[in-house]
């Protein structure tokens, strides 16, 4: 797995773009803090009617208990009213936020390039989809709102203590430095713990994707044990993460507690010294005590809801670290004049210092097949890739029409050139919604002529619903080789010029990816297309063949003219074909 991640935002990012998403909806904003502050103001009576309960007692006054109980009852209700309203609208506005993070994200994810996508493997931006977008899909619903709800309550309750008697606050006081301190340790270690861990867990989401996709290769070359060795470190470092944050949070938690506790008796023992010293009397004693006493829910549900902010935070520094990646084209002004595409000595690195293409130089004329083949790692998907504008050269070009490929805006370029490699996707949806998105405008006509030109046709309609048949994640499954067909039937209505098929039909049958090939043979006359193959036949129909072996092109040529060379080609042939031992004249084999 590369070791190469997506960049993270920093500090100063998060809470630019949190501040912004945030005043974004003024409106809802004011309105939730507006019934939140009414509910805390709301909560303040019950302590107040307790209060001049407990000095009307002391003061042997007249007074009615079965009212004191309605009006406090009353206030209960009223209050429990508008922490509803006031819930529910922070909901809402939670709710939005996080669908326009959510659009933001998918919008950033979709414009990344496609080699730094590569680069970084997929562990990362896997972990980054789901398990940060669930962070914070957690934290905008749940740790904002009540966050809110905390800072408002504790404010309006501390001025209610103010009101009631200043001396009577000051005692609350005394637990503010060890919250702070131990606050401010906890804040400034907990982000980049939680940095760690995402990207702890990325890379073991990454190691098990490979192994699992890797199965059968794990099994052919007895890997077991590596790979066993490669998941416990992985599980390892993640562990170690994990409990790095876990022993922050059992240092600042016991002084949270703590701090809750000082207030209450902080405030207790200074006023009963204020009422026996003629300071204070014991209903505003009373009062302070239980506004105290009720300072501490906001103040544990504030300093609680931190911890989950944080985890947060990190995750959206990493969702934010998505639209740091700079692009990796500039698109020009410049249109091509034809569709001849060329490649110009070009050299490309994966690693800096190490060209897997060195000097390669290749014309491809308008409507020609042209078949790469070559040993596994030669470097033809690399070039099919360059081909394709999907990477950028290291150094040289690679042009359609005179313009390089990475000076056409993205729109353009597909319109001249597509990749099609064995990987593969059935959205969820309808069979149809799975080809159009390839030409949202095609009408049924255009949908059914892609089908039957990729001899998918029969089995679609055979479908339970034909083409309106639901597929992808609980619907109709769709096996490799036809979810394969789907993908060159949308090649077929995306109508590119030229198509790089990168070994596009290994994962059908050979049988039917013969079929499938002379289909597309007589659909894409006229055409340029680019196969990467590991079946010769497909390097037999072709135009030219072009040989990669060690990063550069060896031989170049009809498969005749390869075969009567009697280099690397037609050895490949001869052991390929069986043409050696059958005594058959290569030229001649059938096809």
């Amino acid at each position: 797995m590369s070791t190469t991640i997506l960049p993270v935002a920093d500090r100063a990012q998060v809470r630019a773009y949190a501040r912004r998403l945030t005043l974004k909806y003024p409106r809802e904003l004011s309105g939730a803090l507006l019934l939140h502050g009414l509910a805390a103001v709301a909560g303040l009576a019950v302590p107040w009617q307790l209060g001049r309960l407990v000095g009307a007692v002391q003061d042997g006054a007249d007074i009615n208990v079965a009212v004191v109980a309605v009006a406090i009852g009353a206030f209960l209700a009223l209050q429990a009213v508008l922490v509803r309203f006031a819930t529910l609208a922070s909901a809402k506005l939670g709710e939005k936020v996080l669908a326009e993070l959510r659009e933001e994200f998918v919008d950033r994810v979709l414009s990344l390039p496609l080699s730094t996508v590569e680069r970084a493997g997929s562990g990362d931006l896997i972990t980054r989809t789901s398990r940060d977008v669930d962070s914070l899909s957690r934290t905008v619903r749940h740790a904002v709102p009540e966050t809110l709800i905390a800072v408002v309550t504790f404010a309006i309750s501390l001025g209610g203590v103010v009101l009631v008697g200043p001396l009577l606050a000051a005692p609350m006081l005394l637990a503010a430095p060890l919250l702070w301190f131990s606050t401010r340790w906890y804040l400034k270690r907990a982000r980049d713990g939680y940095l760690r861990e995402g990207a702890a867990y990325a890379q073991m989401t990454a190691g098990l994707a490979e192994t699992v996709e890797g199965a059968r290769a794990v099994e052919a070359l007895r890997l077991q044990e590596r790979r066993h060795r490669r998941t416990d470190d992985d599980i390892s470092r993640s562990w170690a993460a994990e409990r790095y944050t876990l022993g922050l949070r059992t240092v600042w938690f016991p002084c949270v507690d703590l701090g809750y506790v000082i207030p209450v008796v902080s405030t207790l023992f200074v006023g009963g010294l204020l009422y026996v010293n003629g300071m204070a009397t014991i209903e505003q004693v009373t009062v302070a005590t239980l506004l105290a006493q009720q300072l501490v829910d906001p103040l544990d549900r504030f300093l609680m809801w931190i911890d989950e902010l944080q985890v947060g935070a990190a995750a959206m520094a990493r969702l934010l670290g998505v639209s740091s990646v700079p692009d990796d084209r500039a698109p020009g002004t410049a249109q091509p004049s034809d569709e001849m595409l060329a490649a110009s000595n070009v050299r490309y690195a994966y690693r800096e210092g190490r060209d897997v293409l060195h000097d390669v130089s290749l014309t491809v004329a308008p409507g020609e097949r042209l078949a790469m083949v070559g040993p596994s790692g030669a470097g033809k998907s690399t070039l099919g890739r360059l081909l394709a504008g999907i990477h950028g050269p290291r150094s040289g070009e690679v042009t359609v029409g005179g313009v390089p490929l990475v000076e056409l805006p993205l729109d353009d370029l597909r319109g001249h050139v597509a990749l099609v490699t064995q990987e593969h996707h059935v959205f969820k949806g309808t069979l149809r919604d799975n080809l159009v998105i390839a030409r949202p405008g095609a009408d049924a006509d255009e949908v059914l002529d892609a089908l039957r030109a990729v001899d998918a046709l029969d089995w679609v309609m055979a479908l339970p619903d034909g083409l309106e048949t639901e597929v992808g994640s609980g619907g109709t499954t769709i096996s490799p080789a036809h979810a394969q067909q789907l993908a060159l039937a949308r090649l077929v209505l995306a109508d590119p010029h030229t198509l790089v098929l990168d070994e596009a039909t290994s994962l059908i049958d050979p049988r039917a990816a013969r079929n499938l090939e002379r289909s597309l043979a007589a659909v894409l006359e006229g055409r340029t297309v680019i196969a990467i193959a590991h079946r010769l036949y497909t390097a037999h129909d072709a135009d030219r063949v072009a040989v990669v072996e060690g990063g550069r092109i060896s031989e170049l040529g009809s498969h005749d003219e390869l075969v009567a060379a009697g280099g690397s080609y037609a050895a490949l042939w001869d052991s390929w074909h069986g043409t050696a031992n059958a005594g058959v004249p290569a030229g001649r084999a059938e096809s």
